[in-house]
């Protein structure tokens, strides 16, 4: 399947999952993620998208790598069947974080 498939299909399933897949670009860096997906609950995560049984680029692959040693979370999917997953891997996403954050802002915020 074209990667232009996958990413209507991703979009589609986001929204149903009540999020946004906006398209990212960031001009003057090559090889981000095509995809940056936000769900409720302050889960958000970036995709990466191929055509199916296609892999990331050199630059993309340091995006990647980049991206996810600051914590974020960072997903490559080209097939259809791994959308679900990757909506479910970013709905998940540092779940304890957010709590914490919540217990921060319940409690008057940051010092």
């Amino acid at each position: 399947m074209s990667e232009k498939e996958i990413e209507k299909l991703l979009v589609r399933e986001v929204k149903k999952a009540g999020g946004y897949a906006f398209k990212f670009v960031s001009p003057g860096t090559n090889g981000v993620p095509d995809r940056l997906v936000v769900l409720p609950g302050n889960h958000i995560g970036f995709v990466e998208l191929k055509a199916t049984g296609k892999h990331p680029r050199p630059e993309q692959n340091y995006q990647i790598n980049r991206l996810r040693k600051l914590g974020c979370c960072v997903l490559v999917v080209d097939s259809p069947e791994d959308i679900g997953d990757a909506i479910h891997e970013i709905g998940s996403w540092m779940d304890y974080g957010n709590d914490l954050l919540m217990d921060v802002l319940e409690a008057g915020g940051l010092i």
